[in-house]
């Protein structure tokens, strides 16, 4: 009896401590609530809805940035049509009377009282056409002759130190000089070409020609380009390098750099 009264009385003892941790806890989150009210507590959902919309916004950014990325190389296409454009307007320019006077009516009577009094006094018809020609290009448009052919010597090639001309000899380098004069002159056709005896690519290739025919550099004088030597006799090897650097040093040739372009004049005798 006792037995039973002594556990009994040990477990009302343990509820009772069960009760009191209890309390404690509850003590602890109410002190723990009083010091973080529910106030400075961040809303999450508001948070969420921030990280959302910043989402949004980076995906708009990149989708701007691809379309931008796509845009470029039509972008290019566009100023590279315009330039080649420029080119042929400039070009064009050259043909166009450097003034147009408003009344037309008049030159036209004008130009047939002329042409009366011209065929009244038998002038030819040779003087009619002169007068019904439109206005022709200074000389240094039409042409420059034909390119010079400035042979070397058996004596200026020996002149040339052992490592300059190495294994070169007459035959080779004024082959070459033959070379250069071929590719000149076809340059010079294609200056002076009029558009509708061009084909298109040659027509762009001659816009740029005429460009660097312009410069100071170059302007009266034969010339041709680096990309024009392709044989039979001047080649883009060591050979030609050394026939090159050759006639450099005996002042058969002169080179400069326009652009992308390397530019070769051909050089007279002094």
């Amino acid at each position: 009896m006792e037995a039973k009264k002594a556990a009994a009385g040990t477990s009302l003892e343990s509820l009772m401590s069960s009760f009191n941790t209890r309390i404690a806890e509850l003590q602890d989150l109410v002190i723990a609530r009083n010091m973080y009210p529910a106030t400075s507590i961040t809303d999450l959902s508001a948070v969420d809805a921030a990280l959302k919309g910043m989402e949004l916004q980076l995906h708009s950014i990149k989708d701007r940035l691809r379309d931008e990325t796509l845009a470029i190389p039509k972008a290019k296409k566009i100023i590279d049509a315009s330039l080649r454009q420029q080119r042929k307007l400039q070009s064009m320019s050259v043909y166009a009377p450097s003034y147009f006077p408003e009344r037309t009516t008049t030159i036209l009577e004008t130009n047939r009282c002329l042409t009366s009094e011209f065929s009244k006094q038998d002038l030819g018809v040779g003087s009619l056409k002169l007068e019904e020609e439109p206005a022709a290009l200074p000389k240094e448009k039409k042409g420059r002759g034909s390119p010079p052919l400035w042979h070397i010597t058996a004596n200026e090639l020996d002149s040339l130190s052992s490592y300059m001309r190495g294994r070169l000899t007459l035959e080779k380098v004024n082959a070459a000089i033959n070379d250069m004069a071929t590719y000149a002159e076809a340059n010079a056709h294609l200056i002076s070409a009029p558009k509708k005896k061009l084909a298109e690519n040659h027509w762009e290739k001659a816009l740029e020609l005429r460009d660097i025919a312009m410069t100071d550099t170059v302007k009266g004088k034969h010339f041709f380009l680096e990309n024009d030597i392709k044989g039979p006799a001047l080649k883009l090897d060591n050979t030609g390098k050394a026939i090159l650097t050759v006639l450099r040093h005996l002042g058969r040739i002169s080179e400069t750099r326009i652009g992308h372009h390397r530019v070769i004049i051909l050089l007279k005798p002094q």
